[in-house]
């Protein structure tokens, strides 16, 4: 499936209501740490905070969503348009480049989703409806760690356990901060074993990749993207879409991107006959 949104996206917002939030409370609990160790810089960071509805016992959606910032900066939040929709929201910080290597920013991020794989029951999520989000360098994560299994087995998980991995603008090709630790510019495309694109496989998680028009996304974000969606299409993924939200740009695209996510968690939860939000 890959679609052009325009005007369009107004009739997807105002079609799509929650059921489930009502008058629903939420807790947050904050900084909880996904990782221990005797390193400064791994206590600062690897920290997370879950966002949950009070007094649901169990089987709540749970979306795990990373901050954008080009792997250098950011931080922890919940996307607004994600509260309040009876879904649970763990957000974590992770170390940024070039204070050290992409591997340990994936690796961080791999360690919070096995977090949630281990500990969101008690909040009363359900580890079977765990959904993998973020902006720009947070999806580049979240695909990262979908597609490429070793990061999640070196915890004990299961990468295919993800309900589906929905990237919002996520980088498909290798990350530019990255490349230029390497010395390579924004403009030399590379796709190597830090690159989602080296990744594709039939087996994968749901695929939902977004982003902004192509005319004023960042280089290429969207043509990455649409390759990324056309890779998996050819090796066989049955349910990868790609979805181009017109006249939005690279962080503007972020608000009408939850109304996908949260209509797809939706779809989700109907065809596993589970309820819907």
């Amino acid at each position: 499936m890959k679609l052009r949104f325009g005007l369009s996206i107004a009739a997807l917002m105002m079609c799509f209501f929650v059921t489930f939030a009502g008058e629903q409370e939420y807790a947050t609990v904050s900084d909880i740490s996904y990782k221990e160790s005797s390193d400064a810089y791994v206590r600062e960071r690897c920290k997370l905070d879950v966002y949950y509805p009070k007094d649901v016992a169990a089987g709540v959606p749970v979306v795990v969503w990373f901050h954008g910032g080009s792997l250098v900066e950011g931080n922890k939040y919940f996307p607004e348009k994600l509260q309040n929709c009876g879904m649970i929201i763990v957000s974590a910080n992770y170390r940024l480049l070039p204070k050290v290597e992409i591997d340990d920013c994936i690796d961080d991020a791999a360690a919070a989703i096995a977090w949630v794989f281990r500990e969101v029951e008690k909040y009363g999520g359900d580890r079977r409806k765990v959904f993998v989000s973020g902006h720009s360098a947070g999806g580049f994560l979240a695909s990262m760690i979908g597609l490429d299994k070793k990061w999640l087995a070196k915890y004990g998980v299961d990468a295919d356990d993800i309900a589906a991995v929905i990237p919002f603008s996520g980088q498909m090709i290798s990350h530019f901060s990255y490349r230029k630790m390497k010395g390579i510019g924004n403009l030399q495309p590379t796709i190597d074993e830090y690159a989602p694109l080296f990744h594709v496989r039939k087996d994968a998680p749901p695929l939902v990749l977004i982003t902004g028009d192509r005319e004023i996304e960042l280089f290429g974000r969207y043509e990455e993207n649409a390759y990324m969606w056309r890779m998996m299409k050819l090796v066989g993924h049955a349910e990868t879409y790609l979805y181009e939200l017109g006249g939005h740009d690279h962080g503007a695209m972020v608000e009408p991107a939850c109304h996908i996510l949260k209509q797809f968690v939706n779809k989700y939860l109907k065809a596993h006959e589970t309820d819907s939000l």
